[in-house]
Protein backbone atom coordinates (compact mmCIF):
# COMPACT_ATOMS: atom_id res chain seq x y z
CA UNK A 1 0.00 0.00 0.00
CA UNK A 2 0.89 3.20 -0.46
CA UNK A 3 0.77 5.12 2.98
CA UNK A 4 2.63 7.84 4.79
CA UNK A 5 2.13 6.13 8.31
CA UNK A 6 4.94 3.21 6.63
CA UNK A 7 7.51 6.38 6.08
CA UNK A 8 6.50 6.80 9.98
CA UNK A 9 6.94 3.28 10.53
CA UNK A 10 10.45 3.54 9.88
CA UNK A 11 11.45 5.97 12.87
CA UNK A 12 11.88 4.18 16.18
CA UNK A 13 10.36 6.79 17.88
CA UNK A 14 7.01 6.86 15.64
CA UNK A 15 4.25 8.11 17.14
CA UNK A 16 1.21 5.89 18.72
CA UNK A 17 -1.52 6.11 16.32
CA UNK A 18 1.12 4.71 13.81
CA UNK A 19 2.33 2.14 15.96
CA UNK A 20 -1.00 0.89 16.49
CA UNK A 21 -2.31 0.23 13.27
CA UNK A 22 1.44 -0.99 11.82
CA UNK A 23 1.62 -3.69 14.28
CA UNK A 24 -1.93 -5.09 14.45
CA UNK A 25 -2.00 -8.48 12.81
CA UNK A 26 1.52 -7.71 10.48
CA UNK A 27 1.58 -10.95 9.01
CA UNK A 28 -1.63 -10.90 7.88
CA UNK A 29 -2.01 -7.23 6.70
CA UNK A 30 1.50 -8.42 4.47
CA UNK A 31 -0.13 -11.30 3.49
CA UNK A 32 -2.96 -9.46 2.07
CA UNK A 33 -0.85 -6.67 0.66
CA UNK A 34 1.59 -9.21 -1.12
CA UNK A 35 -1.95 -10.98 -2.61
CA UNK A 36 -3.92 -7.94 -3.87
CA UNK A 37 -0.25 -6.65 -5.41
CA UNK A 38 0.95 -9.42 -6.94
CA UNK A 39 -2.94 -10.55 -8.57
CA UNK A 40 -2.60 -6.58 -9.89
CA UNK A 41 0.89 -6.57 -11.00
CA UNK A 42 0.08 -9.91 -13.10
CA UNK A 43 -3.08 -9.12 -14.39
CA UNK A 44 -2.27 -5.59 -15.29
CA UNK A 45 0.53 -6.97 -17.49
CA UNK A 46 -1.66 -9.44 -19.01
CA UNK A 47 -3.66 -6.49 -19.96
CA UNK A 48 -1.08 -4.88 -21.94
CA UNK A 49 0.37 -7.39 -23.68
CA UNK A 50 -0.52 -8.06 -27.51
CA UNK A 51 -3.17 -9.94 -28.45
CA UNK A 52 -4.39 -12.01 -31.54
CA UNK A 53 -7.75 -11.12 -30.86
CA UNK A 54 -8.35 -7.69 -32.53
CA UNK A 55 -5.17 -7.98 -34.47
CA UNK A 56 -5.80 -5.10 -37.33
CA UNK A 57 -4.10 -4.74 -40.25
CA UNK A 58 -2.94 -1.38 -41.07
CA UNK A 59 -2.61 -1.96 -44.89
CA UNK A 60 -1.91 1.40 -46.67
CA UNK A 61 -2.50 3.44 -43.68
CA UNK A 62 0.36 5.32 -41.92
CA UNK A 63 0.72 5.73 -38.36
CA UNK A 64 0.86 9.20 -37.01
CA UNK A 65 3.10 9.74 -33.86
CA UNK A 66 1.00 8.83 -30.55
CA UNK A 67 -0.55 11.80 -28.83
CA UNK A 68 0.30 13.38 -25.67
CA UNK A 69 -2.79 11.27 -24.69
CA UNK A 70 -1.94 8.27 -25.67
CA UNK A 71 1.30 8.59 -23.94
CA UNK A 72 0.22 9.58 -20.70
CA UNK A 73 -1.61 6.57 -20.51
CA UNK A 74 1.12 4.58 -20.97
CA UNK A 75 2.92 6.53 -18.24
CA UNK A 76 0.38 6.17 -15.96
CA UNK A 77 -0.16 2.66 -15.96
CA UNK A 78 2.59 0.18 -17.50
CA UNK A 79 5.21 2.79 -15.76
CA UNK A 80 3.91 4.46 -12.74
CA UNK A 81 1.09 1.76 -11.04
CA UNK A 82 3.02 -1.15 -12.37
CA UNK A 83 6.36 0.07 -10.44
CA UNK A 84 4.62 0.84 -7.61
CA UNK A 85 2.54 -2.05 -7.61
CA UNK A 86 6.03 -4.39 -7.98
CA UNK A 87 7.68 -1.82 -5.31
CA UNK A 88 4.58 -3.13 -2.46
CA UNK A 89 5.39 -6.69 -3.59
CA UNK A 90 8.89 -6.63 -3.15
CA UNK A 91 8.99 -4.59 0.23
CA UNK A 92 5.84 -7.24 1.35
CA UNK A 93 7.69 -9.82 0.27
CA UNK A 94 10.69 -9.53 2.65
CA UNK A 95 8.32 -8.42 5.61
CA UNK A 96 6.67 -11.81 5.47
CA UNK A 97 10.35 -13.56 4.81
CA UNK A 98 12.54 -11.85 7.57
CA UNK A 99 9.95 -10.84 10.20
CA UNK A 100 13.20 -10.21 12.04
CA UNK A 101 14.11 -6.71 9.84
CA UNK A 102 10.92 -5.09 11.12
CA UNK A 103 11.79 -5.92 14.78
CA UNK A 104 15.04 -4.30 14.51
CA UNK A 105 13.73 -1.09 13.33
CA UNK A 106 11.65 -0.74 16.21
CA UNK A 107 14.76 -0.90 18.18
CA UNK A 108 16.44 2.55 18.91
CA UNK A 109 19.69 3.33 18.42
CA UNK A 110 20.28 -0.27 16.83
CA UNK A 111 23.74 -0.55 14.86
CA UNK A 112 22.30 -2.24 12.25
CA UNK A 113 20.93 0.38 9.61
CA UNK A 114 20.37 -2.11 6.57
CA UNK A 115 16.47 -2.63 7.70
CA UNK A 116 15.89 1.05 8.00
CA UNK A 117 17.42 1.72 4.56
CA UNK A 118 15.25 -1.43 3.17
CA UNK A 119 12.27 0.40 5.03
CA UNK A 120 12.84 3.89 3.77
CA UNK A 121 13.53 3.30 0.18
CA UNK A 122 11.01 0.76 -0.61
CA UNK A 123 8.89 3.28 1.30
CA UNK A 124 10.10 6.28 -1.42
CA UNK A 125 9.87 4.07 -4.17
CA UNK A 126 6.01 3.45 -3.84
CA UNK A 127 5.44 7.03 -2.77
CA UNK A 128 7.21 7.90 -5.61
CA UNK A 129 5.33 5.99 -8.44
CA UNK A 130 1.94 6.31 -6.89
CA UNK A 131 2.74 10.17 -6.63
CA UNK A 132 3.63 10.71 -9.67
CA UNK A 133 0.42 8.32 -11.24
CA UNK A 134 -1.19 10.79 -9.44
CA UNK A 135 0.11 13.70 -11.30
CA UNK A 136 0.07 12.09 -14.43
CA UNK A 137 -3.55 11.55 -13.95
CA UNK A 138 -4.09 15.04 -13.43
CA UNK A 139 -2.36 16.28 -16.23
CA UNK A 140 -4.56 13.70 -18.44
CA UNK A 141 -7.53 15.45 -17.50
CA UNK A 142 -5.75 18.44 -18.45
CA UNK A 143 -4.51 17.29 -21.72
CA UNK A 144 -7.68 15.78 -22.68
CA UNK A 145 -9.95 19.41 -22.23
CA UNK A 146 -7.33 20.74 -24.15
CA UNK A 147 -7.61 18.88 -27.10
CA UNK A 148 -11.25 19.95 -27.40
CA UNK A 149 -10.60 23.24 -26.73
CA UNK A 150 -7.22 23.88 -27.96
CA UNK A 151 -4.84 23.10 -30.33
CA UNK A 152 -2.40 22.01 -28.18
CA UNK A 153 0.88 19.98 -29.65
CA UNK A 154 2.94 16.86 -29.14
CA UNK A 155 5.54 18.89 -27.58
CA UNK A 156 2.90 19.26 -24.42
CA UNK A 157 4.42 15.75 -23.25
CA UNK A 158 7.52 17.51 -22.72
CA UNK A 159 6.18 20.05 -20.59
CA UNK A 160 4.18 17.25 -18.45
CA UNK A 161 6.84 15.15 -17.97
CA UNK A 162 8.99 18.29 -16.29
CA UNK A 163 6.18 18.72 -14.20
CA UNK A 164 5.09 15.53 -12.96
CA UNK A 165 8.54 14.20 -12.33
CA UNK A 166 9.92 17.08 -11.00
CA UNK A 167 7.12 17.75 -8.54
CA UNK A 168 6.93 13.84 -7.82
CA UNK A 169 10.44 13.46 -6.92
CA UNK A 170 10.72 17.28 -5.39
CA UNK A 171 7.74 16.37 -2.74
CA UNK A 172 9.12 13.07 -1.75
CA UNK A 173 12.69 14.15 -1.10
CA UNK A 174 11.17 16.84 1.21
CA UNK A 175 8.68 15.15 2.93
CA UNK A 176 10.77 12.53 3.48
CA UNK A 177 13.96 15.03 4.69
CA UNK A 178 11.73 16.71 7.18
CA UNK A 179 10.28 13.50 8.49
CA UNK A 180 13.76 11.69 8.99
CA UNK A 181 15.05 14.91 10.27
CA UNK A 182 18.49 14.93 11.90
CA UNK A 183 18.28 11.18 10.58
CA UNK A 184 16.62 8.03 10.10
CA UNK A 185 17.76 6.55 13.46
CA UNK A 186 16.68 9.53 15.89
CA UNK A 187 13.71 10.75 13.79
CA UNK A 188 12.18 14.57 15.95
CA UNK A 189 8.74 13.85 17.29
CA UNK A 190 6.07 16.23 16.75
CA UNK A 191 3.39 16.95 14.40
CA UNK A 192 5.36 19.97 12.86
CA UNK A 193 7.81 17.40 11.31
CA UNK A 194 5.29 14.55 10.39
CA UNK A 195 2.80 17.27 8.54
CA UNK A 196 5.16 18.10 6.05
CA UNK A 197 5.46 14.52 4.75
CA UNK A 198 1.73 13.66 4.99
CA UNK A 199 1.00 17.13 3.17
CA UNK A 200 3.54 16.21 0.02
CA UNK A 201 1.77 12.90 -0.16
CA UNK A 202 -1.50 13.83 -0.28
CA UNK A 203 -1.82 17.09 -2.03
CA UNK A 204 -1.36 15.54 -5.21
CA UNK A 205 -4.20 12.59 -4.48
CA UNK A 206 -6.71 16.02 -3.26
CA UNK A 207 -6.23 17.50 -6.71
CA UNK A 208 -6.53 14.75 -8.73
CA UNK A 209 -9.97 13.91 -6.57
CA UNK A 210 -11.10 17.85 -6.48
CA UNK A 211 -9.86 19.16 -10.19
CA UNK A 212 -10.20 16.12 -12.16
CA UNK A 213 -14.03 16.03 -12.04
CA UNK A 214 -13.92 19.25 -12.83
CA UNK A 215 -11.90 18.98 -16.06
CA UNK A 216 -13.64 16.03 -17.15
CA UNK A 217 -17.12 17.59 -16.85
CA UNK A 218 -15.99 21.17 -18.41
CA UNK A 219 -14.73 18.83 -21.31
CA UNK A 220 -17.99 16.49 -21.30
CA UNK A 221 -19.53 20.36 -22.00
CA UNK A 222 -17.49 21.03 -24.89
CA UNK A 223 -17.68 17.85 -26.52
CA UNK A 224 -21.89 18.11 -26.16
CA UNK A 225 -21.61 22.13 -27.80
CA UNK A 226 -19.39 20.83 -30.39
CA UNK A 227 -21.31 18.04 -31.71
CA UNK A 228 -24.37 20.07 -31.43
CA UNK A 229 -22.49 22.51 -33.72
CA UNK A 230 -21.12 20.18 -36.19
CA UNK A 231 -24.29 20.23 -38.59
CA UNK A 232 -26.82 22.17 -36.37
CA UNK A 233 -28.22 18.68 -34.65
CA UNK A 234 -27.77 16.42 -32.35
CA UNK A 235 -28.94 12.92 -33.38
CA UNK A 236 -28.51 9.62 -31.58
CA UNK A 237 -24.77 9.11 -33.15
CA UNK A 238 -23.91 12.22 -31.28
CA UNK A 239 -25.33 11.36 -28.27
CA UNK A 240 -23.91 7.91 -28.00
CA UNK A 241 -20.98 9.25 -29.18
CA UNK A 242 -21.28 11.98 -26.04
CA UNK A 243 -22.57 9.11 -23.22
CA UNK A 244 -19.43 7.08 -24.43
CA UNK A 245 -16.96 9.64 -23.22
CA UNK A 246 -18.68 10.55 -20.11
CA UNK A 247 -18.45 6.80 -19.00
CA UNK A 248 -14.94 6.84 -20.07
CA UNK A 249 -14.01 9.66 -17.63
CA UNK A 250 -16.34 8.45 -14.91
CA UNK A 251 -14.76 4.55 -15.18
CA UNK A 252 -10.99 6.93 -14.32
CA UNK A 253 -12.76 8.64 -11.59
CA UNK A 254 -14.63 5.90 -9.61
CA UNK A 255 -11.20 3.51 -10.34
CA UNK A 256 -9.69 6.10 -8.75
CA UNK A 257 -11.87 7.03 -5.79
CA UNK A 258 -12.33 3.79 -4.89
CA UNK A 259 -8.48 3.45 -4.68
CA UNK A 260 -7.75 5.96 -2.70
CA UNK A 261 -10.82 7.23 -0.52
CA UNK A 262 -9.95 4.77 2.08
CA UNK A 263 -6.15 6.76 2.59
CA UNK A 264 -8.32 10.02 3.75
CA UNK A 265 -10.41 7.90 5.96
CA UNK A 266 -7.73 5.94 7.46
CA UNK A 267 -5.62 9.24 7.85
CA UNK A 268 -8.19 11.44 9.07
CA UNK A 269 -9.21 8.99 11.65
CA UNK A 270 -5.52 8.14 12.57
CA UNK A 271 -4.80 11.96 13.07
CA UNK A 272 -7.92 12.36 15.46
CA UNK A 273 -5.90 9.77 17.65
CA UNK A 274 -2.66 11.26 17.80
CA UNK A 275 -4.70 14.06 19.09
CA UNK A 276 -6.01 12.39 21.94
CA UNK A 277 -3.63 11.84 25.41
CA UNK A 278 -4.36 8.15 25.36
CA UNK A 279 -5.71 6.28 22.07
CA UNK A 280 -5.91 2.98 24.27
CA UNK A 281 -9.36 4.76 25.98
CA UNK A 282 -12.21 2.76 25.94
CA UNK A 283 -13.95 5.42 24.34
CA UNK A 284 -12.31 5.28 21.43
CA UNK A 285 -12.91 1.87 20.87
CA UNK A 286 -15.04 2.27 17.82
CA UNK A 287 -12.46 5.32 16.25
CA UNK A 288 -9.95 2.06 16.48
CA UNK A 289 -11.91 -0.84 14.89
CA UNK A 290 -12.53 1.62 12.02
CA UNK A 291 -8.84 2.93 11.56
CA UNK A 292 -7.84 -0.80 11.28
CA UNK A 293 -10.64 -1.81 9.07
CA UNK A 294 -9.66 1.14 6.40
CA UNK A 295 -5.90 0.08 6.95
CA UNK A 296 -6.19 -3.25 5.68
CA UNK A 297 -8.93 -2.00 3.23
CA UNK A 298 -5.73 -0.12 1.94
CA UNK A 299 -3.62 -3.16 1.84
CA UNK A 300 -6.15 -4.71 -0.26
CA UNK A 301 -6.99 -1.45 -3.15
CA UNK A 302 -4.32 0.55 -3.25
CA UNK A 303 -2.15 -2.08 -5.03
CA UNK A 304 -5.24 -3.07 -7.08
CA UNK A 305 -5.35 0.37 -9.00
CA UNK A 306 -3.15 -1.19 -11.30
CA UNK A 307 -5.25 -3.73 -12.93
CA UNK A 308 -8.31 -1.80 -12.57
CA UNK A 309 -7.00 1.50 -14.35
CA UNK A 310 -5.97 -1.39 -17.46
CA UNK A 311 -10.00 -1.87 -17.29
CA UNK A 312 -11.13 1.77 -16.79
CA UNK A 313 -8.36 2.25 -20.10
CA UNK A 314 -9.05 -0.16 -22.53
CA UNK A 315 -11.62 -2.59 -20.97
CA UNK A 316 -11.07 -6.23 -20.33
CA UNK A 317 -8.59 -7.21 -23.23
CA UNK A 318 -8.62 -11.16 -22.54
CA UNK A 319 -5.76 -13.94 -22.12
CA UNK A 320 -4.63 -14.51 -25.90
CA UNK A 321 -1.46 -13.28 -25.90
CA UNK A 322 0.47 -13.15 -28.34
CA UNK A 323 3.89 -12.69 -28.13
CA UNK A 324 4.93 -13.19 -32.17
CA UNK A 325 8.23 -11.26 -33.46
CA UNK A 326 6.76 -10.37 -37.15
CA UNK A 327 3.43 -8.98 -35.63
CA UNK A 328 4.92 -6.56 -32.72
CA UNK A 329 7.09 -5.30 -35.39
CA UNK A 330 3.70 -4.45 -37.25
CA UNK A 331 1.82 -3.13 -34.74
CA UNK A 332 2.39 0.83 -33.82
CA UNK A 333 2.86 1.56 -30.16
CA UNK A 334 -1.03 2.02 -29.31
CA UNK A 335 -1.09 1.89 -25.88
CA UNK A 336 -4.53 3.83 -25.41
CA UNK A 337 -5.95 1.79 -27.98
CA UNK A 338 -6.98 -1.63 -27.27
CA UNK A 339 -9.12 -4.11 -29.42
CA UNK A 340 -11.58 -6.48 -27.94
CA UNK A 341 -13.93 -8.53 -30.02
CA UNK A 342 -17.09 -9.64 -28.66
CA UNK A 343 -17.50 -12.73 -30.56
CA UNK A 344 -16.81 -14.05 -33.85
CA UNK A 345 -14.88 -11.93 -36.32
CA UNK A 346 -18.34 -9.46 -37.54
CA UNK A 347 -18.35 -7.92 -34.40
CA UNK A 348 -17.25 -4.82 -33.82
CA UNK A 349 -13.86 -4.11 -31.34
CA UNK A 350 -13.43 -1.69 -29.20
CA UNK A 351 -10.78 0.76 -29.44
CA UNK A 352 -9.98 3.67 -27.03
CA UNK A 353 -7.81 6.67 -28.13
CA UNK A 354 -7.14 10.45 -27.94
CA UNK A 355 -5.46 12.16 -30.82
CA UNK A 356 -4.28 15.58 -30.73
CA UNK A 357 -6.23 17.99 -33.15
CA UNK A 358 -2.97 18.60 -35.37
CA UNK A 359 -2.92 15.13 -35.86
CA UNK A 360 -6.77 15.44 -36.95
CA UNK A 361 -5.76 18.09 -38.88
CA UNK A 362 -2.58 16.08 -40.87
CA UNK A 363 -4.98 13.22 -41.63
CA UNK A 364 -7.68 15.21 -42.95
CA UNK A 365 -5.29 17.14 -45.30
CA UNK A 366 -3.87 14.12 -46.54
CA UNK A 367 -7.18 12.25 -47.16
CA UNK A 368 -9.83 14.91 -47.27
CA UNK A 369 -8.57 18.28 -47.62
CA UNK A 370 -10.74 20.35 -45.54
CA UNK A 371 -10.55 20.84 -41.50
CA UNK A 372 -13.19 19.79 -39.03
CA UNK A 373 -10.79 18.95 -36.57
CA UNK A 374 -13.11 19.64 -33.61
CA UNK A 375 -15.23 16.78 -34.76
CA UNK A 376 -12.97 14.32 -35.27
CA UNK A 377 -10.57 15.30 -31.84
CA UNK A 378 -14.44 14.28 -30.46
CA UNK A 379 -14.74 11.58 -32.74
CA UNK A 380 -11.91 9.21 -31.23
CA UNK A 381 -12.32 10.63 -27.05
CA UNK A 382 -15.05 7.76 -27.00
CA UNK A 383 -14.43 4.09 -26.93
CA UNK A 384 -17.38 2.78 -29.61
CA UNK A 385 -14.69 3.05 -33.05
CA UNK A 386 -15.34 -0.07 -34.90
CA UNK A 387 -12.87 -1.19 -36.46
CA UNK A 388 -12.75 -3.44 -39.97
CA UNK A 389 -12.05 -7.12 -39.87
CA UNK A 390 -8.61 -8.49 -40.45
CA UNK A 391 -7.90 -8.27 -43.77
CA UNK A 392 -10.85 -5.96 -44.96
CA UNK A 393 -9.93 -3.60 -47.54
CA UNK A 394 -12.07 -0.13 -46.96
CA UNK A 395 -11.61 2.10 -49.28
CA UNK A 396 -15.04 3.93 -47.77
CA UNK A 397 -12.94 4.89 -44.99
CA UNK A 398 -10.44 6.99 -47.15
CA UNK A 399 -13.23 9.05 -47.46
CA UNK A 400 -14.85 9.41 -44.00
CA UNK A 401 -12.34 10.85 -41.59
CA UNK A 402 -14.34 8.85 -38.62
CA UNK A 403 -13.85 5.90 -40.14
CA UNK A 404 -9.91 6.86 -40.74
CA UNK A 405 -8.76 8.19 -37.88
CA UNK A 406 -10.72 4.23 -36.10
CA UNK A 407 -7.72 3.13 -38.73
CA UNK A 408 -4.75 4.95 -37.68
CA UNK A 409 -5.15 5.53 -33.90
Amino acid sequence: MASPRLETFCCPNRDAATGFVVSFQPLLFGALSLASAAFSFCFAILQILPKRKGYRRLGQYPLPRPASSSRILFIINPVCDILGCAGIVVRSSVWLGLPNIVDSISVANNTDVWPEVFCVGSAMWIQLFFSASFWWTFCYAVDVFLVVKTSAGISTIVLYHMITWGLAVLLCIEGVAMLYYPSISDCEQGLQHAIPHYVTTYAPMLLVLIANPIFFSRTVSAVTSLLKGRQGIYTENERRLANEIKIRFFKIMLVFFICWIPNIINEGLLFYLEMQADIDDGGFRDIRNAALITWFIMGILNPMQAFLNTLAFHGWTGFDVDLSLRRRRELAWDSASTSAPNAGSHNPVVGTTLLYQSHVQAAQKSMMGNGQHHSDAISVLSEGNNWPRSGEESSSCTKDIHCFVSLVV
